[in-house]
């Protein structure tokens, strides 16, 4: 059926989110099937794809650059671009870039059919459906992965927030959700493979809803899995933390108490500016909610620094509020001008240097934040899912992997009997005793592993 697909070498490059990756993963998945093989260098892709992001100016820039590197790597291989930087600029790609085929985010799922039609003749080289009139999950899915021990699914796409700041809503059209059988069936595979961690993921993972199928209710549904030792979930919005979410998940031990909890900016102006749904007091009350259900949730955010009329006042708030709300993490980024945005017409924007000033501040506390974090776990046993073998500058070999908490834990492999490691070890939980930060002695292997 594929006859132009077969032996193809495919090269796929991707940038941006963990939706991004995991359909990047599914692509290569379904063109691998149809008698593809994988290319290791852009040198020998008969088919190079790359995977696109535009949350922000920067993002487009290293979209271009990638675009450009691919070009003309080698004689008569098939440049596709594809992803959210593709669906922002469209035909451009072709006039200016040089890119042979230029693909939507809708249209990833079909991707093996639109380069075998292309191969065939070399005319149609424009794949791209209006994203804001979709209204149903594409269903696009994976079965393998390189990772051995944890699985990103995807389970939602979409967003209706419609935040100043942000492209996404018009690239990646509105909020729809998967089918509770799509994705359970997903995960059964993926548990056969020897996953034994899901991190389930969407551009709004608080919107799922799946007929009477909520965000709670796919959760619990995903850990009773056979063979999933952990269920863990990408970034939520605020509004879905809730006694009655919290009282249903946190009775299964395993859901990880780590929760990504988006907040952009700690003072209340800010917020209103960016068009975010929710106060800051508000916010602290989920943090108060998340932390009278869990022992030490680990709470994670994102902090965009430097956003326009953003003033030295509002910094303070910020910085004040930030500080009593004690997070484990959190990413900060500099606000950068998203051309098509509310906030890149906003007056007031803010100086570059004012943006790296107050960042460095915010990486202080955070710094400062995870390290007590950490440190409070000194002495305790954890759980430690063991991800690979690494070797230290030490020169001996430990093996490296997580906690529920997405603690860094790396252990010794002497400790265990084997100076070198046991591969055997991989994808296993161990029972570890902290001494300080990243530094753990074993006290034992999980009745889980």
């Amino acid at each position: 059926m594929y006859a132009n697909l077969f032996h193809k070498k495919v090269l796929i490059l991707t940038l941006g989110c963990k939706v991004n990756q995991y359909e990047s993963d599914a692509m290569l998945e379904k063109l691998l099937s149809c008698g593809c093989l994988r290319a290791e260098t852009p040198e020998e892709a008969d088919i190079c794809i790359v995977n696109t992001c535009s949350v922000t100016n920067m993002a487009d820039r290293k979209s271009r650059q990638m675009i450009h590197r691919m070009k003309h790597k080698k004689e008569g291989s098939v440049l596709l671009a594809t992803g959210c930087y593709v669906q922002a600029v469209k035909e451009k790609l072709l006039q200016d870039e040089g890119v042979d085929l230029i693909v939507g985010n809708e249209e990833k799922k079909d991707i093996a059919d639109i380069l075998e039609n292309y191969l065939s003749n070399r005319t149609e080289q424009e794949y791209l459906s209006d994203i804001n009139a979709v209204s149903l999950f594409n269903d696009i899915n994976i079965s393998n992965t390189s990772d051995h021990t944890r699985a990103y699914v995807k389970i939602q796409d979409g967003c209706n927030n419609f935040c100043s700041y942000c492209i996404i809503p018009y690239l990646r059209g509105r909020i729809r959700s998967r089918s509770k059988e799509s994705v359970l069936q997903e995960i059964k595979t993926l548990a056969g493979q020897g996953i034994r961690e899901v991190v389930l993921t969407g551009i709004n993972l608080s919107s799922y809803q799946d007929r009477d199928c909520g965000l709670a209710d796919i959760i619990l549904l995903s850990a009773e899995v056979e063979g999933i030792l952990r269920v863990r979930l990408s970034s939520l919005e605020p509004r879905i933390i809730t006694d009655e979410f919290l009282s249903r998940i946190s009775q299964n031990e395993k859901i990880c108490p780590h929760f990504h909890l988006s907040l952009q900016s700690a003072c209340n102006r800010t917020l209103e500016r960016m068009n975010r749904k929710y106060t800051i007091e508000e916010y602290a009350e989920k943090c108060s909610l998340l932390r009278k259900y869990y022992d030490r949730p680990a709470i994670t955010t994102d902090i965009i620094c430097g956003f326009p009329g953003e003033t030295e006042e509002d910094f303070r708030i910020t910085y004040e509020n930030l500080t009593r709300l004690n997070l484990y993490e959190m990413h900060v980024f500099k606000y950068s001008r998203r051309k098509g945005t509310v906030a890149a017409d906003m007056p007031d924007q803010v100086p570059e240097s004012v943006k790296n000033e107050r960042s460095e501040k915010l990486i202080a506390l955070r710094n400062r934040n995870q390290a007590a974090f950490e440190a409070s776990f000194a002495n305790e046993t954890l759980h430690v899912l063991v991800e690979e073998i690494v070797e230290k500058e030490d020169g001996r070999k430990y093996y490296r992997g997580h906690t529920e908490r997405y603690i860094r834990a790396d252990i010794p492999c002497e400790r265990f009997g084997d100076p070198n490691g046991d591969q055997t070890v991989i994808n296993t939980i161990l029972d570890v005793k902290q001494a300080g930060i990243h530094d753990v002695n074993p006290t034992g292997m999980s009745d889980e592993s």
